[in-house]
């Protein structure tokens, strides 16, 4: 499926069909939609009776191979979780051997005689090995094999292999598209949810999160030493990684910065009076310094550092921000 925020893109596509690059590079904002795309793309590739403006049929054999998740001439490099291991606070990577696997298959024959198709998402969760391992292949594509490659952040990835792709911007939806869609999918607080994933509206719900979080903003907006140790071990026992700490906090300094400068909070507009009130009684020149700790740990946001110690470190650190010490 596409959603309605993307319909202009699949027409300029549609319109363009025939002269399809060997890799496409789809760019946007995360959890809007850039992988339905995709998915939709590979699906119009492989029909073997395509209907107007390239739509896939639905109902030819591919179509129906694909929508079983068991077409042969479709492959899909994803970061995979250890059958048994849960994800905790593992920093999930496509690598190498998965790539030399693609490689291989792809240099046979196509089973039902068409295209043959690649899906690499996010590219930019592709270790150095693997990246290198799939530029190698961009370079010299075996004939009728298209690559569609899905990334958040563009930045992130080689340049090498951004030079070797056709690139898209996947735009995301506006706020009334992404609100009525959440209010579509009857998701309670959709308008405060929508303001934390910022206006991305297809997140993956997660309600242990979100009462954590909701936790940490009643700390924030009036921190205490013992509260601070208690959140600091509840949010360790979960065994989440520290990246999702620091983004939860990061966004609450930004609206913090934004309330120092008379305007509305972006992320948590539920919470605008704890905002003002932290923000005229603390300096610009202090939350810089507490965002530059959360800066520097960043790299680390999946390391196997003792999470709870960074949160109470960091939450002591809030404190006396709020404090004025």
């Amino acid at each position: 499926m596409i959603y309605p925020w993307h319909q202009l893109q699949w027409q300029t596509l549609a319109e363009h069909w025939q002269n399809q690059p060997n890799a496409w590079l789809f760019t946007g904002k995360e959890n809007t939609g850039k992988t339905a795309f995709a998915r939709h793309l590979a699906q119009a590739l492989l029909c073997e009776t395509p209907q107007a403006a390239h739509q896939a049929c639905g109902t030819c054999p591919s179509c129906h191979l694909f929508g079983q998740q068991s077409h042969p001439d479709f492959y899909e490099l994803t970061p995979e979780i250890p059958e048994g291991e849960a994800v905790g606070r593992k920093l999930l990577q496509i690598k190498i051997d998965a790539v030399r696997t693609l490689i291989d298959n792809i240099q046979l024959t196509s089973v039902r005689g068409g295209k043959r198709v690649v899906l690499v998402h996010p590219a930019e969760s592709m270790n150095q090995q693997a990246a290198n391992g799939l530029l190698k292949i961009l370079e010299e594509p075996p004939a009728d094999v298209i690559f569609l490659l899905i990334t958040h952040a563009r930045d992130k990835l080689l340049p090498t292999i951004k030079s070797r792709c056709r690139q898209m911007l996947l735009p995301a939806p506006s706020h009334q598209q992404a609100l009525q869609h959440l209010q579509q999918q009857s998701i309670e607080n959709a308008a405060a949810l929508l303001a934390f994933h910022g206006g991305a509206p297809l997140f993956e719900a997660d309600p242990e999160q979100d009462r954590l979080r909701q936790s940490l903003l009643e700390l924030l907006a009036a921190p205490r030493l013992l509260a601070i140790l208690d959140y600091a071990a509840a949010f360790d026992k979960q065994k989440w990684p520290l990246a999702l700490f620091l983004d939860w906090l990061h966004k609450w300094l930004l609206d913090v910065g934004l309330a120092q400068q008379n305007m509305p909070p972006l992320y948590y507009p539920d919470h605008a009076g704890a905002l003002a009130q932290t923000g005229a009684k603390t300096s610009p020149a202090a939350l810089f310094g507490l965002t530059a700790a959360l800066n520097r740990l960043s790299p680390y946001g999946h390391h196997t550092l003792s999470v709870k110690m960074q949160l109470e470190s960091l939450l002591v650190d809030y404190l006396n921000f709020w404090q004025n010490k």
